[in-house]
């Protein structure tokens, strides 16, 4: 079995649980963070939603140089989703057809000159992209909870959403 083929159910499955508490996101609520310090919800989703593009990056190119780099923010929840599908197929489609020795190969994270991290292509997809996205899912599931909301299943039944059994 190739790493793709390894990696793919994985990345669907993380990407539907995420674009679930995406969903759940209402625009009224973009502006809503629960500590100063703190992302605004409609950052923390459209943050989310951009995320997977660091696979196609990770996988398509030897480096990403952040110098330049302005995060992206949805104007609607239309966007938002919008948005997530098709960086989250551009994600898929890379990942698909990225072969074993390319995930091999070192990728590095710039900031201008500066070499901020340096890692395996393999690892920019399952740290970098996958474990970060479940990160932020987590932070927003709080931010839903906050907001009296309905948190989705993600690994199981949440309280909002039945028992098991």
């Amino acid at each position: 079995m190739s790493i793709s083929q390894s990696i793919l159910p994985e990345f669907d499955h993380e990407m539907a649980t995420t674009r679930k508490c995406i969903e759940r996101v209402p625009e009224d609520k973009f502006g809503w963070k629960p500590h100063d310090r703190s992302m605004a919800m409609g950052h923390l989703a459209s943050h989310l939603a951009e995320m997977s593009t660091w696979a196609v990056a990770g996988l398509n190119q030897d480096s990403l140089d952040l110098g330049n780099y302005k995060p992206w923010s949805a104007a609607n929840k239309t966007e938002l989703l919008s948005t997530f599908d098709k960086n989250v197929a551009a994600a898929r489609e890379a990942i698909a057809k990225s072969d074993d020795a390319n995930y091999m190969k070192t990728w590095t994270l710039k900031a201008g000159e500066k070499d901020l991290m340096s890692m395996p292509k393999i690892a920019v997809v399952r740290s970098f992209v996958i474990n970060h996205v479940i990160h932020h899912r987590g932070q927003l599931s709080v931010y839903l909870r906050e907001n009296n909301i309905p948190v989705p299943s993600i690994y199981g039944p949440s309280a909002d959403e039945g028992q098991m059994g």
